[in-house]
């Protein structure tokens, strides 16, 4: 098995340097279009696919991205181990903006996204207990300290629907739930890749305080822009160093995100509906073909 390396890209990152051969490349799929084409190429040697979340110009909100079209597609091209990076806020104060926080667990209050593949006439549950994979997590938070960049490994990201930001009692409520990190983006997106067997990995940049912090106020949009365009910096370095680290060659993960459909279709063979099977094709081919 051979390795190929995705990246979603969120505000203010809307392209990665150095890929060779890269092309723009429509990609069909059963749930849509995606969020818009995605750049094909290699990096270091290494097959790897960047997909503008919002779309070049961003044209998606959050509630709108088209996540599982996004998902699907990057299964269909032959990602194996896919990294999410994306703005946030902060609710600590030692994650400072500027810093980058890997994120291990989630709170999902979204409300407004499909958030799985699938659904009646074929049932299947997949596990969430750790929603990322920590081998690809351990990888970028390497890559990440070779940019310079201030990392912290582990933190709870509760993903909102937005568009709009926090009011100030919702941000000290999630404050007082252990929340590190807030953003409008990270799910269904992480769900869908572990119901596409896709190793997954959330790098959150920090742009604010969110509206929590007594000194900072509330978010300024700005200021957030002005941070964003020191964090693209380190994204792309991050991803340059990706290649290297995960290496052409692939083993199975020792963790279990690319079998995580081994058991988990409830449904009968005989009960199952052909018209959702055929959109299942790429996502869940390996087992339902088997």
């Amino acid at each position: 098995m051979k390795t190929m390396i995705g990246v979603i890209g969120g505000s203010g990152v809307y392209e990665i340097d150095g890929l060779q051969d890269a092309v723009w490349t429509k990609v069909e799929t059963p749930w849509g279009d995606p969020s818009d084409e995605i750049l094909v190429g290699t990096l270091e040697g290494v097959p790897m696919a960047f997909l503008p979340r919002h779309g070049r110009g961003h044209v998606h909100s959050p509630s709108t991205v088209p996540y599982r079209a996004n998902i699907d597609a990057m299964k269909r091209l032959g990602v194996t181990d896919l990294v999410s990076v994306s703005a946030c806020g902060s609710f600590r104060e030692e994650m400072a903006p500027g810093d980058f926080v890997i994120v291990d667990q989630f709170i999902d209050r979204s409300f407004a996204r499909p958030k799985s593949f699938f659904g009646s006439g074929c049932v299947a549950h997949v596990s969430l207990a750790n929603p990322t994979c920590p081998r690809l997590s351990a990888l970028c938070a390497d890559a990440a300290r070779a940019t310079g960049v201030t990392v912290h490994e582990g933190g709870t990201y509760l993903c909102m629907e937005g568009p709009q930001f926090s009011t100030l009692a919702e941000s000290l409520l999630y404050k007082s739930w252990g929340c590190h990190v807030i953003g409008m983006t990270n799910m269904p997106e992480a769900k869908l890749a572990r119901e596409a067997e896709i190793c997954y990995a959330s790098v959150a940049m920090v742009t604010d305080y969110d509206s929590w912090h007594p000194h900072h106020g509330e978010v300024d949009i700005t200021a957030i822009i002005a941070t964003l365009g020191a964090n693209a910096d380190h994204a792309r370095g991050l991803v340059a160093g990706l290649p290297a680290r995960l290496g052409a060659a692939r083993d199975a993960c020792p963790h279990g995100c690319d079998r995580a459909l081994e058991h988990a279709i409830m449904t009968a063979p005989a009960k199952r509906d052909p018209e959702l099977l055929a959109k299942l094709d790429a996502v869940a081919g390996r087992v339902l073909k088997g």
